[in-house]
């Protein structure tokens, strides 16, 4: 085994440990390549490994910080909004910033993943989630415009589901779910920390009223080492 990957898996079992804890700085690469024996290109490569996997992040003229490894929980069995979801996020910090709000014209693709005509109004709404200062989350939503009227920015940063539940009166029935691993894009790149990592996880919803209207395509690409996703079997 090369010998970075062996400083590797030491130092990674020393995060998962807790001997290195979360936002505790690494020690300096001089003083991993006493430790170790090793030259600087192979710490360099070790740490580089290190932050690939989401163990650690580098920050530049302060160091390398050891990432937290308690991955956040979303369960699959019900259909819960980002808002209700942090309530069960104890101690974490989470924000949400509204990149846009704007209403388009279904495109033909769109169109056909929502079940309506060509051309109908559709509400585009782009949001990034931060927990604990980092962008983690970046969620596409789509809602057909006459189903789920008068949604602004304000209201996006927010709970949608509580609007449409609470001022729209309108009750939400069922979600078909599909999870998977994708290349992180150009976007997703520049809209979140993702620190070297090259895939993102992305969870498609597409939801529906209780009178079996599809209102609502949501696209959410998270980080890949900040979440895990449960569900309950019953036979």
């Amino acid at each position: 085994m090369p010998k970075y990957l062996n400083i590797y898996h030491e130092l990674a079992q020393r995060i998962q440990e807790g001997t290195l804890p979360a936002e505790t700085k690494l020690p300096s690469e001089t003083e991993l390549m006493h430790e170790f024996e090793a030259s600087r290109g192979t710490v360099r490569k070790a740490i580089d490994a290190l932050q690939e996997k989401g163990f650690v992040r580098k920050h530049q003229g302060k160091g390398v910080f050891v990432l937290s490894q308690e991955a956040i929980e979303f369960q699959f069995n019900g259909i819960v909004s980002f808002s209700e979801a942090h309530r069960r996020m104890g101690r974490h910090t989470v924000e949400t910033d509204v990149l846009s709000c704007e209403v388009l014209s279904a495109c033909p693709e769109l169109a056909s993943l929502l079940h309506v005509a060509q051309g109908t109004d559709i509400t585009r709404i782009e949001r990034i989630r931060q927990i604990d200062g980092e962008r983690v989350i970046r969620d596409i939503n789509h809602f057909v415009t006459a189903l789920v009227p008068g949604l602004t920015a304000d209201i996006a940063k927010g709970s949608i589901y509580h609007y449409i539940e609470e001022t729209l009166d309108r009750q939400i029935s069922y979600a078909k779910r599909k999870i998977e691993a994708r290349p992180a894009t150009r976007e997703d790149q520049e809209r979140l920390d993702l620190h070297d990592m090259t895939h993102v996880i992305v969870v498609t919803n597409d939801t529906y009223f209780y009178e079996g209207q599809h209102f609502e395509r949501t696209e959410s690409r998270h980080r890949l080492d900040k979440f895990q996703f449960t569900d309950i079997a019953r036979r």
